[in-house]
């Protein structure tokens, strides 16, 4: 049994070296590291020197001033939409041409207002894509394609911006027409049998 407890001094010696071992290894893990950092020779990238890559200025200035002339043409159609359903007669057998114009009337003011929800949208849209972009560039600062890729999108942009004040333009036009050519049928969608009678 004695000889069972006998360590023999080889066994001793190597588990006193791997506790050694274990106890040592974190400094030593650190001091790798260390080494490795002096030893690294790339050169350090400074992407977004304060921490933020600004907006382009202009696209935003002139997002500041359509953004509220587009809310302005929704809260209009939505007004004038209300309007027409509210002089649409109950329905009746016969004369409902007036009635015709007046649906019509308000399918288009529909549209109008739903393609101007659309251009708000598609503002969003913009910035989130930038912004998708713009943190590629800060992940992969080597790759001048996507630089130039935010110079692209910030021309598309601009250039849907001004399409985009166009289609306002015309929609406001279009709508202004369609009821000044109709509103006598908008206002008053049937007319009285009495005149007729004599």
């Amino acid at each position: 049994m004695a000889s069972l407890l006998k360590v023999d001094p080889e066994v001793k010696l190597k588990v006193d070296s791997f506790r050694e071992r274990i106890t040592s290894e974190p400094n030593m893990k650190k001091r790798k590291l260390e080494e490795r950092e002096e030893t690294f020779q790339g050169t350090k990238v400074f992407v977004m020197p304060n921490g933020m890559l600004k907006s382009n200025q202009q696209l935003v200035d002139i997002i500041e001033k359509v953004k509220p002339e587009i809310r302005l043409l929704i809260e209009k159609c939505n007004t004038v939409k209300m309007w027409v359903q509210l002089l649409i007669p109950r329905i009746e057998d016969g004369n409902n041409f007036g009635v015709s114009i007046q649906e019509e009337t308000v399918a288009e003011l529909r549209t109008v207002e739903s393609e101007a929800a659309s251009y708000l949208d598609q503002i969003s849209r913009y910035y989130i894509t930038r912004a998708k972009l713009v943190s590629k560039i800060a992940k992969y600062p080597h790759v001048e394609d996507y630089r130039r890729t935010v110079t692209e999108i910030d021309e598309k942009e601009y250039i849907s911006l001004r399409l985009i004040i166009s289609e306002l333009r015309n929609q406001y036009v279009t709508l202004h027409d369609m009821i000044l050519k109709n509103i006598e049928k908008i206002k008053r969608p049937r007319s009285s049998n009495a005149e007729t009678l004599y």
